[in-house]
């Protein structure tokens, strides 16, 4: 089995677009959208949820009132200052570092598991599909990237499939390093700004520190073809096959808002043109 993780360097370049095309595309493949601070490919494949699961991680203290003592010690060690003079942890500043649960002398504080998200088990028109949503303000989004991207693992060997394809978070951070490991190769979208030539650079040294194979395709290369042409540039200087150029195409919206991928909207349009082309790219490439 192939995983290809799509990625880039910021939000907003279109990566769900093109993933949601190659899904159309693909034959014998499970969807997994890693994406959990912020899911949107169920919008597009519109997915019938088969099984339903609470994500749990991380602790969070709560003082009993009725065992505490008032002693103060789990407030001398806290070192976040999540416990107020009343003694009710603050949530949102507790760490979940455990230091007052395991030192309160009367046994009066309980740490229980966070439930931070859901995570999901579905079927689509493009076939199985493994995806979730972390809750607001939650953390550990990368253990729930981790998680999603076993259970697509699974689905794929329980149905032999072969692919695995993976819409990865934005940015460089722990969630994007959780989409990487293992990971057959990675697809940069980016598009033709300063800022988005900047951070699909990061991305793309994140993505050589931990020997994982990249390839780029620039979004909207016709609206900055100059910015475009820095990022090839860039990209050859570093050894990354450029899979192909996107223009910019009112249709991807159009199919968006209709939930439809562009290749089952308009399959003669220009973007869905460039989509089919970097696909075949990909498959030649990988060997799919």
């Amino acid at each position: 089995m192939k995983e290809i993780v799509i990625i880039s360097g910021k939000g907003g370049t279109g990566k769900t677009s093109i993933i949601a095309a190659f899904a159309s595309l693909a034959k014998n493949k499970v969807l997994c959208d890693a994406d959990v601070d912020a899911a949107d490919l169920h919008l597009i494949v519109d997915p019938e949820i088969k099984e339903h699961h609470d994500f749990e991680s991380g602790h969070t203290a709560i003082i009993n009132q009725d065992k505490c003592s008032q002693c103060g010690l789990c407030r001398d060690l806290c070192r976040w200052d999540a416990i107020s003079d009343d003694f009710v942890v603050d949530s949102i500043e507790c760490e979940g570092c455990g230091v007052c649960y395991y030192f309160c002398p009367e046994q009066a504080i309980d740490f229980p598991l966070n439930t931070c998200g859901e995570w999901y088990l579905s079927e689509t028109r493009f076939g199985p599909m493994a995806h979730a949503r972390l809750g607001i303000a939650e953390e550990n989004s990368g253990k729930l990237v981790v998680l999603i991207r076993q259970e697509g693992k699974k689905l794929a060997e329980e149905r032999h499939m072969d692919l695995l394809l993976t819409d990865g978070p934005p940015g460089i951070g722990c969630p994007v390093i959780a989409s990487l490991g293992g990971a057959t190769a990675v697809l940069i979208v980016a598009e033709p700004t300063v800022s988005g030539r900047h951070d699909m650079e990061r991305v793309a040294e994140l993505a050589a520190f931990f020997k994982i194979p990249a390839m780029v395709c620039i979004n909207k290369f016709d609206l900055n073809p100059d910015q475009g042409e820095a990022i090839e540039a860039f990209a050859k200087q570093r050894n990354i096959k450029v899979m192909g150029r996107v223009p910019f195409d009112p249709a991807f919206t159009r199919a968006m808002v209709q939930g439809k991928t562009i290749v089952e909207f308009d399959e003669s349009s220009e973007g869905c043109k460039a989509v089919k082309n970097i696909w075949e790219n990909l498959v030649q490439r990988l060997e799919l």
